[in-house]
């Protein structure tokens, strides 16, 4: 009798507990949710999340506020994001780089994957590989055909070694067979003038930074560098119809919590967004550069760790140092 008790009691912490979680999420948010955003403000990724947020106002009756906190490639605003308290009133922003901050040469504070629960992966945005007018080439056949003929002719402008840019390249000449040459500068946006006038070759980036210059004649597209094609450039064909299997740029935004967050509150959220992301207005605010994913959190989980590992091995394979 006594076992069966114990048992029962057991079972009955579980079940207050698991209602209480479940009343938390009915009631959540009873006050100001904030989100932290580990990067700078006026980045294309402050202005979708800050669209994602003022819907989540409007729908749950409470302000999503959005506090910056840019610094050492996220790492100051996510350090603080794991600090706090996991009850759901403190989220955070990322953006693709977090896939890289496992292969970061500094110490942290935290662990990627171990002090976070991912919420929800929000959208994809479009790429597209752009070379210089001045590179005899209109296509990614022409592109691998004049790389191989020409090895290391080809300077590749990226936003900084061991970026996203720099191990979209890797993993560009790893798939093709081919050399080119590195050139790093601050941000890619510094590259643009560049390009433009020959110095550098290619790049990797977002429909909305090299669109405006690709209609304007200035640069080149050659392929979409996204796994569909866009709307904007419809006749574009992507890396992978191109015979570069799986080849994509990433760029993306998602939502994390720290670690322990209750599942409810979290699926609530999600919930949230996925209901947002069906509006017919909040489609065409973004546009077509992005697509709109609101994946759960095993999915996105997934998503990112799959990042990791492809960047791990780039990053093993040509011995580089992310710092």
């Amino acid at each position: 009798m006594h076992i069966v008790f114990k048992a029962a009691s057991c079972a009955a912490v579980l079940l207050a507990s698991s209602t209480a979680f479940s009343q938390g999420a009915e009631s959540y948010p009873s006050r100001t949710v904030t989100i932290v955003a580990p990067y700078a403000p006026g980045a294309a990724a402050e202005i979708e999340g800050r669209l994602w947020a003022n819907e989540l106002s409007k729908n749950l009756g409470q302000q999503f506020i959005m506090d910056f906190k840019p610094g050492a490639a996220q790492i100051l605003g996510l350090s603080y994001t794991a600090r706090q308290k996991p009850d759901g009133y403190t989220l955070a922003w990322i953006t693709s780089t977090y896939s890289l901050l496992p292969l970061m040469n500094k110490e942290m504070g935290f662990d990627t994957y171990k002090d976070f629960d991912p919420v929800a992966l929000m959208s994809k945005r479009s790429a597209l590989l752009v070379v210089s007018n001045s590179l005899p080439v209109k296509n990614m056949q022409e592109y691998i055909a004049y790389a191989k003929a020409n090895p290391g002719a080809v300077n590749f402008a990226t936003g900084g070694l061991g970026g996203i840019q720099h191990l979209t390249g890797l993993w560009l000449t790893s798939a093709t067979n081919t050399q080119v040459t590195f050139v790093h500068y601050k941000s890619i946006s510094a590259a643009y003038p560049d390009i433009m006038a020959g110095r550098a070759h290619m790049a990797p980036g977002t429909l909305a930074g090299w669109l405006p210059m690709v209609k304007a004649g200035k640069l080149r597209a050659i392929a979409t560098a996204s796994l569909q094609r866009n709307p904007a450039l419809p006749d574009l064909p992507t890396a992978t119809e191109q015979g570069v299997t799986g080849f994509e740029y990433s760029s993306w935004l998602g939502m994390i919590a720290p670690t322990k967050t209750p599942l409810p509150i979290v699926n609530k959220i999600h919930a949230e967004f996925v209901k947002i992301g069906k509006n017919p207005q909040i489609m065409e605010k973004l546009g077509d550069e992005t697509y709109i994913l609101t994946l759960g959190p095993a999915e996105f989980r997934k998503v990112a760790m799959g990042e990791t590992e492809r960047f791990r091995k780039l990053v093993t394979d040509n011995n580089l140092k992310i710092e």
